[in-house]
């Protein structure tokens, strides 16, 4: 089944970035830290601090330049000369969730979805649902950074991350492996099926569409259907977060 390739550390780790981000994870007994990774330019009490705090977790501390650590944080402005790789021990790419005897479902696939408070919510909120996974492709959707963790409250950590490539590139596999997709959104007009109505096959997925241009069209083109949220009140749309929450606690309703 496509997307071979071996498990990147993208799709083990968590990657923080910053002196306080860095800390907190340090601090965080629960959490199980690879390695700091510190620009060899970084200087100050923090950084003496971080080392500290690293040594009394028994976790490796990495020197780079400063330009390898802005390459690996993907941050330019905010790493501050730090970051820390803390291990996500329920995350793993999509191929190998979907090569599993009985492959996780309901789903949530995220397409295009770019404000990580957005995301960080709805990583908490299918959490809290016990949905066994939320497909995160990595272009096109909020990388997962300390702003997504921070919007999850720290739920990104163990939340049952799926990644691939791309929501195209996701929906394609899903569609091969048997899978179910439902496109959902607002504007999807009368063909749309309420989502309190929609059947649930053994193996389904929600697409959840960005902010401003909703599920794209090479998704929508391998959707089964519009699913939509019935909204008798005067207001065009809800927040993608919100919308997600309406589909996961309908599935708990439903004991799926």
């Amino acid at each position: 089944m496509g997307d071979k390739q071996a498990t990147s550390p993208k799709d083990r780790f968590l990657t923080v970035y910053g002196r306080k981000p860095v800390l907190e994870v340090l601090a965080d007994d629960t959490l199980d830290v690879d390695k700091v990774m510190l620009a060899d330019t970084a200087r100050g009490p923090a950084v003496a601090e971080i080392r500290r705090a690293a040594r009394n977790r028994g976790v490796p501390v990495q020197t780079a330049s400063a330009h390898r650590v802005k390459v690996l944080a993907g941050n330019g402005k905010q790493d501050q000369g730090v970051l820390a790789d803390v291990v996500a021990p329920r995350m793993l790419p999509l191929s190998a969730a979907l090569d599993r005897t009985a492959p996780p479902s309901p789903l949530l696939l995220l397409d295009g979805i770019t404000t990580p408070a957005n995301v960080g919510m709805i990583l908490r909120t299918a959490t809290a649902a016990g949905l066994p996974g939320i497909v995160v492709p990595r272009r096109g959707v909020a990388a997962l950074d300390p702003l997504v963790v921070k919007a999850s409250a720290g739920v990104a950590f163990r939340a049952p991350v799926l990644r691939c490539g791309s929501a195209a590139e996701a929906a394609e596999l899903l569609v091969e492996a048997g899978y179910t997709l439902y496109a959902l959104g607002s504007r999807a007009g009368a063909a749309a099926t309420p989502v309190f109505d929609v059947p649930v096959p053994s193996r389904a997925v929600f697409v959840l569409g960005g902010e401003t241009h909703g599920v794209s069209e090479a998704v929508s083109n391998l959707a089964a259907g519009w699913v939509s949220i019935p909204m008798p009140g005067d207001v065009e749309s809800l927040n993608v977060s919100a919308a997600a929450a309406v589909v996961c606690f309908e599935l708990v309703r439903r004991g799926r």
